[in-house]
């Protein structure tokens, strides 16, 4: 199945791209960060990493779905 990741911030910056679409086998949300941190070299811990699908924020242990949009937000720092 396909599943479309979007990356923002510094996440955007080490993956090298803002998007793509991932061929998976059916996997978690935390599976998938887990996946994309080896391959795309990432570089934080995945419990850093929050994840959305569809517009909204879900457990680690959501399964995902073919077409399922996926957005990986770094932790924010501000003041």
């Amino acid at each position: 199945m396909t599943v479309h990741v979007r990356y923002f911030a510094v996440l955007r910056e080490r993956a090298g791209r803002e998007r793509e679409s991932v061929e998976i086998e059916p996997m978690t949300a935390r599976e998938l960060v887990d996946r994309l941190i080896r391959e795309r070299g990432l570089g934080l811990p995945s419990p850093l990493i929050r994840i959305a699908v569809g517009g909204a924020f879900v457990e680690d242990g959501s399964v995902l779905a073919d077409g399922d949009e996926i957005v990986l937000l770094p932790p924010v720092a501000g003041g």
